[in-house]
């Protein structure tokens, strides 16, 4: 504050009773002013306080996060609905609570901080800083904590308490979200995300101790206290050994004429990528050197999400084609994730759809089980998953190779509790994905990584380059032999909750009250599921097998002319998602006539189902 008459005021002003005329708006304020050290953030709402601006500091004040497909995951900055310094102490506050309740040996078995590279200035916000002040609230509280000591990918913190047997973990990250954004991963003992009941108990101990403790704010303890360790070399090395489980052509690796360019997208990926490819026996990928460090601006891309396609991935491109490299390999900001592209030969560049990798590693993870499997290994004890909304492919390929295959609810936190249940019971699962390139090879982590897929795919090409043949032309190999599966993915941004509901909520009543549609259109509807609701048409007792997921709309409507297609919310951003699919025969060939009927039937979806001028939807833009 000045020191002036001015600043004396104002200081007054500040710390006396507040008269906003909303009395939950004055105890907010009351509380944040009290609780919170960190001077930038402090300022903010002070500087909201003494302007008048009632109604942002009720936006940031009166409402808190709640766990969503990934986490908590909001803004950077000051209030109670964002991710800051005192957000984060009070969610870790709440996790020891909930540990404390749940585990008898948590302070034997510590507990696992990770951190990307995002940051924020303006508010003194960084993913390495808000790390710190998490394992400072379980420092002073006697836990043991590993803090990774630099930044890590998403997948080795659930690796890690695995592999250290810690009761949990937390990765400070929000992925792929704009820059603006962060984030606060939570995984449990088994190595995969919380799913319910954990996320709604962490958020009661959570509103339980809201005040900071005695200790909380003492980032000092990291650099002070014995009970913090720095698991980086160790569980490096223990991870980079494990991948060689899903390494099978390592010679030949060594001999490969391809060359691969890898942006890691100013994030964490870089170093680990390298190692990987070490392991497998590969000369390094050549790396985008304006993409190659971390940069929380991500100033060299409109979005740091490698899913957007060939927009954001321009620089690799083009460095790709000075290098005649062919493969370009994409890891998202926390390298959880992974984009390919391949130059065609006539000059064009394919960028697969998280489906079509899938289609790839799904005949790849099974070949190569299938050619190194031991004389008494049996195909039913093999098993491949994918989230709902996700291609069928593998369930195509299951059915005539004789493997299992499931299907999960939206987010990899799900795919990785039911892997950890099956690897329990016995099984064996190869291969698991989500549609928005979200890839997991072999079960040495439980959630989707980036850096395992990104040398697998590397693998694959090099062994596919052997025999003449390109990624794409083995998909379409894939599709001749299972069936063609050809599917479209966007989305609609909404900043309005209300209308998001009222869209679904005239789904569920249609033409008449408590009646779905029958037609899209002129498509005729086969069967209808709500995932929300808890209704499927298909099933006998008219109940989805998935489990309800009551906080998220979530509708797949299957078509008589084959089709699948879902609308859903999405978990992390405000945005109405779509996914539609063609599944067709192997004998059904004319893709042309297949792409024709998708392209009619997603016109009918939104026009009928999405009204997007109607209800203010913004195009997704690119």
């Amino acid at each position: 504050m000045a020191e002036n008459a001015e600043g004396d005021l104002n200081s007054n002003l500040l710390h006396a009773p507040y008269h906003t005329g909303d009395p939950q708006l004055d105890t907010a304020i009351g509380q944040w002013l009290r609780w919170d050290k960190n001077p930038k953030t402090k300022e903010q709402i002070e500087n909201l306080l003494r302007n008048g601006m009632n109604k942002e500091l009720r936006d940031r004040l009166c409402c808190r996060m709640t766990f969503g497909t990934a986490g908590l995951r909001s803004a950077m900055g000051a209030g109670f609905c964002y991710i800051n310094d005192l957000t984060v102490i009070q969610s870790t506050q709440g996790m020891y609570k909930y540990l404390e309740r749940c585990f008898s040996d948590f302070k034997q078995r510590g507990f696992v901080v990770g951190y990307d590279t995002r940051g924020q200035v303006t508010s003194s916000c960084s993913s390495q800083r808000l790390a710190k002040l998490t394992a400072a609230v379980l420092l002073a509280k006697d836990v043991p904590v590993y803090l990774f000591s630099r930044y890590v990918p998403t997948p080795f913190v659930p690796y890690a308490v695995q592999e250290l047997k810690a009761v949990a973990g937390v990765m400070i990250t929000a992925s792929h979200n704009r820059k603006e954004d962060n984030g606060y991963k939570v995984y449990w003992e088994n190595g995969a995300q919380i799913t319910s009941p954990h996320d709604k108990e962490i958020l009661k101990c959570i509103e339980e101790c809201v005040e900071p403790w005695n200790g909380s704010w003492n980032d000092n303890l990291v650099d002070t206290s014995p009970l913090k360790r720095d698991p980086l070399q160790d569980i490096c090395r223990r991870y980079m050994e494990d991948l060689k489980k899903i390494c099978f052509h390592r010679e030949l690796n060594s001999k490969t004429t391809l060359k691969f360019v890898h942006t890691s997208f100013h994030g964490v990926g870089h170093d680990y990528v390298q190692l990987a490819f070490q392991v497998f026996g590969f000369k390094p990928p050549i790396p985008v050197p304006e993409q190659k460090d971390p940069d929380p601006d991500f100033s060299t891309v409109k979005c740091p999400n490698p899913e957007e396609g060939e927009s954001v991935l321009e620089l690799s491109l083009r460095l790709a084609e000075k290098e005649n490299a062919r493969i370009v390999l994409a890891t998202d900001p926390d390298a959880d994730r992974l984009a390919v592209a391949e130059l065609q030969e006539n000059g064009d560049w394919k960028v697969f759809t998280g489906n079509e990798l899938a289609a790839l590693f799904g005949w790849w993870m099974f070949d190569c089980w299938k050619k190194n499997k031991s004389r008494n290994a049996d195909v039913k004890n093999i098993y491949m998953l994918a989230t709902t909304v996700s291609s069928k492919i593998l369930k195509a390929i299951a059915l005539k190779e004789g493997f299992h295959f499931e299907e999960t609810l939206p987010g990899f936190k799900w795919i990785g509790s039911r892997i950890k249940d099956l690897l329990e019971d016995g099984k064996e699962v190869l291969f698991a994905f989500e549609e928005s390139i979200g890839f997991l090879c072999g079960t040495s982590v439980l959630d989707k990584d980036g850096v395992s897929a990104a040398v697998v795919v590397a693998e694959m090409a090099s062994y596919l380059e052997t025999m003449n043949i390109t990624l794409k032309q083995q998909l379409i190999n894939v599709y001749e032999k299972y069936g063609y599966h050809i599917s479209k993915t966007s989305y609609f941004l909404c900043y309005d909750p209300t209308t998001i509901k009222s869209i679904f909520e005239r789904l569920r009543n249609f033409d008449s009250p408590k009646e779905y549609p029958k037609f899209c259109g002129t498509f005729a509807i086969l069967h209808i599921r709500d995932v929300t609701t808890g209704y499927d048409s298909s099933q006998p007792n008219k109940k989805s097998v998935l489990p309800v997921s009551k906080n998220s709309q979530m509708i797949t409507f299957t078509f008589q002319n084959g089709c699948v297609a879902t609308l859903r919310t999405s978990g992390t951003e405000p945005k109405i998602k779509y996914y539609a699919e063609m599944c067709a025969s192997p004998d059904q060939s004319d893709t042309a006539l297949l792409e024709e009927e998708l392209k009619k039937l997603i016109e009918a979806l939104i026009e009928n189902f999405l009204e997007p001028s109607k209800n203010g939807l913004t195009w997704r833009s690119v």
